[in-house]
């Protein structure tokens, strides 16, 4: 199991110095996490350092694809309201 960072990810670096494992790197056009090193923090702590770091929402997922900071999760604004502002589309 691994967490991976995708396009989402602006680059702030939040996520690197908390990962325990030093899993995660820079690279373009965003950081990376190394499989090989992550270990979902399990056992460690609670939630994933990185995801619950980082101030971008569905800049981190799980290896089905899903984010752990979904859209709304860390604004607060309820997901129908950002689809109807145009600010997140629904999958078809």
């Amino acid at each position: 199991m691994a967490l991976q960072i995708v396009h989402a990810c602006v680059n702030c670096c939040a996520c690197v110095e908390v990962c325990p494992n030093e899993a995660i790197y820079a690279d373009t056009p965003h950081f990376l996490i190394d499989e090989a090193k992550c270990t979902e923090c399990l056992g460690e702590y609670a939630d994933p350092q990185c995801a619950a770091i980082c101030p971008i929402e569905c800049a981190i997922v799980n290896e089905l694809g899903d984010p752990l900071n979904p859209p709304g999760s860390l604004t607060g604004i309820p997901l129908e309201k950002l689809i109807e502002l145009g600010l997140y589309k629904a999958a078809a």
